[in-house]
């Protein structure tokens, strides 16, 4: 085989602001808008922001094995290379699958959104309603911004990773300045009383049953990281992979303070048993605190205009991440090879890419009421390949320890042990009976056992394929090995 003619190859244009972009914009997304509320009923101010910390730090753990994993293995799709590579072919499909549509579950979540952030800025887009699910109506108009949105999402990544990085950085950096001021704002003129109780539950259990709500919910809300290795090979030439470990850690680090932050800042604003009951808690939160201040909406336009462009860049950095992860998984011929070619001109994914489009607007026809169980499947499915990636690492440790590695983690064992260990009790909780963020039958279940017969097919028509493919042309094909 020859391995210069036959491997499709990415186009090669990310920069390191990019890259850092890329992840930081990706974890914020908008879910500090619409589920804060949540957050804070299930764990009060003080909970829910030290829910936060813990999953951060849970993250920081997993976010150090991609550190040492990403460097050593610098390819598209990381996960499926690292499983690969530790464990084998059917291991990396599963890692791989189980990642890509954690992904897809954050760009659907983003586009059921989009309707609602909208329709508080314009009231009029709520006609028309079409039909209901979990007592959510599903209104026309909020369809057909999702569509929309899916479709341009769609085809700026099919332009290129050049014009997608452009929109990502460029929304980033207003999504940091807008931050910015309404937290200042928020602080500045809020009122410490109105975080009061920090805590709720009568008893101690209740209270930390509320903060584990929160806390096994952590996949969801950060990850993000993670589309830095599904996109490492599109590093520009100027990029030492080894700096690829440090956005990693700067992308996790600025987002526990940025959800801290916002948090604090909104309970502060006004108080927090009011916030829970809005439709917007957060945007309601400092439109109170805007009135009492400058007798204006001017920080509730602000908190919806960065939460506008935090959809944006949450749902373009999931997208070109997931797309990643399913042109890996077939330029190693796991699946069907056609989602593994390049475009001839862009230099993109293109098959990959309107897939996921698709999945991406069949999935926003839910609607508001699938909301929760995009959170909760998404988590799992995120939760998986975390544990993979930690698994991945300490195997790689024991069968591969004169691998080059341009960073090596220090305690490299012990922190991937603490990953794993993170990844599985999150895992655990969320399908034992009792659990408070067990998934939740019919729907969540039901969208767990269709992403798994939806993978199943997957795996049974590209099986001829994989006998075709001997391992040494997939280590070149996922590896870049000969």
């Amino acid at each position: 085989m020859n391995q210069v003619e036959t491997r499709p190859q990415l186009k090669k244009a990310i920069s390191g602001l990019g890259f850092f972009a890329l992840a930081f914009g990706s974890m914020i997304g908008v879910g500090w808008i619409t589920a804060l509320g949540g957050w804070v009923e299930d764990a009060g101010p003080g909970g829910a922001m030290l829910a936060f910390t813990a999953g951060g730090l849970l993250m920081v753990l997993i976010g150090l094995c991609y550190a040492e994993l990403t460097p050593m293995l610098p390819v598209t799709g990381g996960e499926v290379a690292y499983a690969y590579k530790a464990y084998g072919t059917s291991k990396a499909f599963l890692v791989g699958w189980f990642l890509a549509f954690g992904y897809l579950s954050v760009s659907a979540f983003e586009a059921v959104s989009v309707g609602i952030i909208l329709a508080h800025l314009f009231p009029q887009l709520n006609v028309v309603p079409l039909y209901e699910i979990r007592e959510f109506t599903v209104y026309l108009p909020h369809l057909v911004l999702a569509f929309f949105f899916t479709a341009l999402i769609t085809w700026i990544n099919y332009r290129g990773v050049v014009v997608a990085m452009r929109v990502q950085v460029i929304l980033t950096l207003l999504l940091v300045s807008c931050t910015a001021l309404f937290v200042f704002a928020g602080i500045y003129h809020g009122q410490a009383s109105h975080l009061e109780p920090l805590l709720v539950g009568v008893t101690s259990s209740d209270t930390w049953k509320g903060i584990l709500a929160v806390f096994v919910t952590a996949p969801f809300w950060f990850v993000g990281f993670d589309t830095i290795p599904q996109a490492a090979e599109e590093r520009s030439s100027s990029q030492s992979v080894r700096r690829l470990g440090l956005y990693i850690f700067l992308a996790i680090t600025g987002s526990i303070i940025f959800y801290v932050m916002v948090m604090l800042a909104a309970t502060m604003a006004a108080p927090w048993q009011e916030m829970v009951k809005q439709d917007l808690p957060t945007a309601w939160a400092f439109q109170s605190a805007s009135q009492a201040a400058f007798q204006s909406p001017i920080l509730e336009n602000l908190v919806l205009s960065a939460g506008v462009i935090g959809l944006l860049t949450s749902w373009n950095g999931f997208f070109l991440a997931g797309t990643r992860v399913l042109f890996a998984l077939g330029r190693g011929r796991i699946i069907d090879a056609r989602f593994g070619q390049a475009h001839a001109r862009y230099g993109t994914p293109a098959r990959a890419i309107v897939f996921s489009g698709i999945v991406t607007a069949l999935a926003a026809c839910l609607g508001k009421g699938a909301i929760g169980a995009f959170i909760h499947v998404g988590s799992f499915c995120i939760a998986v390949a975390f544990l993979g990636v930690a698994l991945s690492l300490l195997k790689m440790r024991r069968t591969f320890p004169q691998a080059n590695r341009p960073y090596r983690l220090p305690g490299g064992k012990g922190v991937a042990c603490l990953a794993a260990i993170g990844s599985v009790l999150i895992l655990v909780a969320m399908v034992v009976p009792g659990s408070p963020e067990v998934l939740v039958w019919p729907l969540e279940w039901m969208i767990l056992l269709a992403l798994c017969l939806c993978g199943l097919v997957f795996w049974i028509t590209g099986s001829r394929q994989r006998r075709e493919t001997d391992e040494a042309e997939r280590n070149s094909l996922i590896l870049d090995e000969q």
